[in-house]
């Protein structure tokens, strides 16, 4: 994303914006400059080009809340330097907000949408979670090399990472650590020869959306319906549901031995997920960036109201 032409573009347009207004500040000059006149303005479109870039390169948002917080420090000193109230007071009323934000969701939560149903029934598409950033160490960003502390993740987190081939976070339950062996029999899960806990709790008709790719690699959905079977399922200190589709995924690998310093990883919604059993294998320790806490709001589309009769802390 650093590379992208747009949000260098960006980046030094909105630079420009701020000498103009540095500079235009400190003459106190009425003269008609199409930039100062308009500077508002000119510094949002720079703004959206940063967010446009950001959104099609997968970045982090947190990038421009550490920009933002340079720009305005140096404002501040620039103000302070030539001693003008009026920069010090703008630049100050920004750069305290935007570096207190960028502390909060770099080091401590950051807010994350769940954009599937890879973790029905428990957590659903359009969920909010908090995630909280420091549960397995403190990290600069989603990506960071390396932790200040390093707590390692248990045994049924539900887990915000990035996975190996997808640049994009993904949201799912921990199910093996390294060294493990996993097993999968008639979709019940062996941790080194042992059962993780289930319990039947009811079966359901519902109907799901099914992605199929022919042999050209073209994709299409179709709605069918299916019967599934909802499990309590309990693994370490976490007791959560999990659904499975009959006659879907009976045949598994025969095992998964979990490398070191990596971890495997399922949906709740076990046979509609992407998970260690498919295309994302076996996760990194530094790809994981944080633990899902609680989840604050559901908002399921742009055109729906958002609601919150599902807050609560996330089993």
């Amino acid at each position: 994303m650093l590379s992208d032409p747009i949000f260098i573009l960006s980046i030094i347009g909105m630079s420009f914006c701020v000498i103009f207004w540095i500079k235009d500040t400190i003459k106190k000059s009425d003269e008609d400059n199409f930039i100062i006149r308009n500077i508002s303005t000119v510094t949002t479109l720079f703004g959206l080009m940063m967010l446009y870039s950001i959104f099609i390169n997968a970045g982090d948002l947190g990038i421009i809340l550490f920009i933002g917080s340079i720009i305005a420090f140096l404002v501040l000193i620039v103000g302070i330097v030539i001693g003008n109230p009026i920069i010090i007071q703008t630049s100050r009323g920004y750069f305290i907000p935007i570096f207190l934000i960028f502390v909060l969701r770099t080091f401590i939560y950051e807010p994350y949408q769940i954009p599937s149903g890879s973790m029905l029934p428990g957590l659903q598409k359009g969920d909010f979670l908090v995630v909280n950033k420091n549960s397995y160490g403190l990290k600069v960003n989603r990506t960071g090399v390396s932790s200040i502390i390093k707590n390692d993740p248990e045994y049924g987190d539900v887990v915000v990472f990035i996975p190996p081939h997808n640049p994009v976070p993904y949201v799912k339950r921990l199910i093996g650590k390294p060294g493990d062996s996993v097993r999968i029999i008639n979709k019940q899960i062996f941790i080194n020869g042992k059962a993780i806990s289930r319990e039947f709790v009811k079966t359901e008709k519902i109907t799901i959306t099914k992605r199929y790719r022919d042999s050209l690699g073209t994709i299409s959905t179709r709605d069918m319906d299916v019967v599934v079977d909802l499990y309590f399922e309990e693994h370490g200190s976490k007791k959560y549901i999990t659904r499975n589709i009959r006659g879907e995924n009976i045949q598994y690998p025969s095992e998964w031995t979990i490398p070191s310093n990596h971890y495997f990883v399922m949906g709740d919604n076990r046979d509609n997920s992407n998970d260690s059993t498919k295309d994302v294998g076996f996760v990194p320790r530094d790809n994981f960036f944080g633990k899902a806490d609680y989840l604050f709001m559901t908002w399921e589309c742009w055109t729906c109201m958002p609601y919150f009769s599902r807050v609560g802390k996330i089993n």
